[in-house]
């Protein structure tokens, strides 16, 4: 997820706000953190693989055995496990996640540079050709940091949906551009949608509200075919941005509601994220390093 101080964006449409959330008034720190673990060990549909430990970074070549270590970690807690990525190690998260009875969403890596890009879409091929993909995810923001155009997104997005005729296929951006470029929904089986109410400043009492009409507006714009939560989290601690605060207790009440409400209305959603990284601290700053369940060491935080 790259940094984002976005504009508050509002939608009027379909309406969630009855599902306004678990009145946190009469819980203590200590019972939340028990309440944060019970929803966790219930299970979740969903959660974003976080590749690199201290030390690593975006470019290093993760071993196997760094891989399966954590998919091991996380097939107790999720049925499904996202992956940003279809090289350097990364090809290696979806075949432990299938060997280890999970499902995948395999995401190709796309950016400014065309030669990685057809590295990425190759290796997405190879996959869902093995069996490895179950959903396709084609590309990662690339509209929101302007990397392409949206003429070469479709054409890679045509070319895996060719290539994979068998495997869901769509492409991952911020709800509302799924407005903005209804061609995305034209080509896409599914639509992958991150919501995030921090990164728009809302404070975590409007939090949930907030997301489900990011969610609402993702489902105008679909058209009839499925919206899937991509991303959604809230940092245990870090700066802060207008109204929403990053602590641990604003961390608990997040994904306690996230997951209460997906359950509720049956909102198929991939939590952001696994564990913290510490290499995330560029354009996000400080807090970019804290969006994990489980802290850097891989024990669970609370």
């Amino acid at each position: 997820m790259s940094y984002r101080d976005e504009d508050y964006h509002l939608y009027g449409g379909i309406n969630f706000t009855e599902h306004s959330g678990i009145d946190f008034s009469k819980y203590s720190f200590e019972e939340l953190k028990k309440l944060w673990r019970a929803t966790l060990n219930k299970g979740m549909h969903g959660i974003c693989f976080s590749m690199y430990e201290d030390g690593q970074e975006p470019g290093d070549v993760i071993s196997e055995e760094q891989v399966e270590r954590r998919i091991k970690i996380l097939k107790p807690y999720s049925k499904w496990v996202r992956s940003f990525s279809c090289i350097e190690g990364n090809e290696h998260i979806p075949r432990y996640a299938k060997k280890h009875g999970m499902k995948t969403m395999v995401g190709a890596w796309l950016g400014d540079d065309k030669d990685d890009n057809e590295k990425e879409i190759a290796a997405l091929i190879e996959l869902g050709k093995e069996g490895m993909v179950d959903i396709a995810a084609v590309g990662n923001e690339v509209l929101y940091r302007n990397d392409l155009t949206l003429e070469e997104l479709l054409d890679y997005i045509r070319r895996v949906k060719e290539a994979l005729p068998d495997v869901e296929v769509g492409y991952v951006d911020a709800y509302y551009e799924f407005s903005v470029h209804p061609e995305l929904v034209e080509i896409s089986d599914v639509i992958l949608s991150n919501c995030y109410p921090y990164w728009e400043g809302c404070h975590i009492d409007g939090s949930l509200a907030h997301m489900q009409r990011m969610y609402g507006q993702a489902t105008h714009a679909a058209n009839g075919k499925k919206v899937i939560i991509t991303e959604t989290g809230w940092p245990s601690q870090g700066g802060s941005l207008r109204g929403a605060e990053s602590s641990e207790i604003n961390a608990i009440k997040y994904f306690i509601n996230t997951q209460v409400w997906a359950e509720k209305d049956n909102i198929e959603t991939f939590y952001f994220s696994s564990f913290d990284e510490s290499w995330k601290t560029g354009d996000e700053g400080d807090v970019g390093a804290y969006w994990g369940l489980w802290d850097k060491h891989e024990k669970l935080k609370f």
